[in-house]
């Protein structure tokens, strides 16, 4: 057994317990040991060796960090794992964000948010990964527009990146616009072997 990592799962929105299954899940398959804690203060994120943002409503996400006054925290933690609304909070570069949106500034991409449309626009299909092949939920997903050559993609639907992840100075950050939490572990268990 390696040493035991501390994940966090951001617990402020979204699907939180389907994170923190789909992590214990990936960490027992993997033979690692982990402790998962949720996180909603500054004392739960002190000693993180990584923290999963689920998806949700970006700009709600970043308010809801901000009055937690954990926003500035969560940019120090060197392993990040967004989904959906996390891969907008990760981004450098956002379309058409509102007034006062902030993202976290980490990974080199520019993405789109609510690039699919509203709700009602959600879809389900069948997707190729690195990975190996999984089933994608594409909730209000937004689209990744653009990466740096320093990012490398890990799935696309048609011509359109839907995973990333991005190696830089000791830090790792991982991104999907589709939410593997529902259907699979292969995300969880990849991002637990880069820590």
């Amino acid at each position: 057994m390696v040493n035991s990592k501390k994940i966090g799962i951001l617990a402020l929105q979204g699907d939180v317990s389907e994170h923190i299954n789909a992590t214990k899940k990936a960490a027992n398959n993997l033979g690692l040991e982990c402790e998962i804690i949720e996180v909603r203060t500054r004392e739960q994120i002190t000693g993180l060796d990584a923290i999963i943002i689920p998806g949700g409503e970006s700009t709600v996400l970043q308010k809801l960090c901000e009055r937690a006054g954990i926003f500035e925290d969560i940019k120090k933690i060197k392993n990040i794992f967004g989904t959906c609304a996390g891969t907008i909070m990760l981004a450098k570069n956002i379309h058409n964000k509102e007034p006062e949106q902030k993202t976290l500034e980490l990974m080199e991409i520019e993405v789109d948010r609510n690039a699919y449309g509203r709700q009602a626009d959600s879809f389900e299909k069948n997707i190729e990964t690195v990975l190996g092949s999984m089933h994608g939920v594409f909730i209000r997903a937004p689209k990744i527009r653009s990466i740096k050559e320093n990012v490398r993609v890990l799935a696309k639907n048609e011509n359109e990146i839907i995973a990333c992840e991005q190696k830089n100075n000791g830090n790792y950050y991982l991104v999907t616009t589709f939410h593997p939490e529902l259907t699979t572990t292969q995300f969880h268990e990849h991002f637990l072997q880069n820590l």
